[in-house]
């Protein structure tokens, strides 16, 4: 029986991946006069995946790699001017305002009030608690877990601590490496939730084939009815 239910934040609640989209695009023209495109993008995606166990997700640390792979690819000629300039595309980004996803606000306020729901996201600690309070969604979840990644541990440790059993566990998201495959590890059940763009540190996994707990929805109204129907065949 599910009790408890995780929803992921960015790409499922709100858009988030087509501001990095944008940004990235953004990037690639400042840098045009050094470089093509192409090198632009694999450089700054080695450096971030370089980066990522020091600076973590988010945009700060997306940023910080922006500006070690500006110095890189231009040999140090990059100007403070260019730098400021990428400085202030993360500004923008932070100051972005929240838009959410089609169906967001009616689905959180009829599944919250059957079940306890939890949003569990990865990213920068300010940032994403400034999207979720001005998302509006903030009274729908019991409980908020902004986590540095998304492993079957940390599953475990989010569980243990509000003593969830994992049976009773469903996670939503738009990640089937980070919000799926962990929790269907440790005998969750995950729903994946399509998102349009998907950055590619989170595309290597493959949906799960014919496993009893995994469901994929294309939107996220679909939810409820999908839960009152894995009740029924409880």
């Amino acid at each position: 029986m599910i009790t408890t239910i995780g929803i992921d934040a960015d790409d499922t609640l709100w858009h988030n991946e087509t501001i990095f989209e944008s940004t990235h695009q953004k990037y690639k023209d400042l840098l045009s006069r050094y470089h093509d495109p192409e090198t632009v993008e694999e450089t700054l995606y080695a450096t971030e995946m370089r980066n990522l166990e020091l600076f973590g997700y988010g945009i700060k640390g997306f940023t910080l790699s922006s500006i070690e792979t500006a110095i890189q690819l231009t040999k140090g000629e990059i100007s403070a001017d260019e730098i400021k300039t990428i400085l202030d595309f993360a500004k923008n980004m932070l100051k972005h305002p929240v838009e959410l996803l089609d169906g967001v606000s009616e689905t959180l306020h009829t599944l919250s009030a059957q079940y306890e729901l939890i949003v569990i996201t990865k990213g920068d600690l300010r940032d994403q608690e400034r999207k979720l309070s001005q998302s509006g969604l903030k009274q729908y979840f019991k409980h908020c877990e902004i986590v540095s990644d998304k492993t079957t541990s940390t599953y475990g440790r989010i569980l243990s601590r509000y003593k969830i059993a994992p049976e009773n566990f469903l996670m939503a998201g738009n990640s089937l490496k980070s919000d799926i495959i962990p929790v269907l590890e440790i005998g969750g059940t995950g729903v994946y939730l399509p998102y349009p763009l998907t950055w590619a540190h989170e595309k290597p996994n493959l949906p799960p084939e014919n496993h009893k707990r995994f469901y994929q929805l294309e939107n996220i109204r679909e939810l409820p009815e999908l839960i009152t129907t894995l009740l029924k065949a409880d």
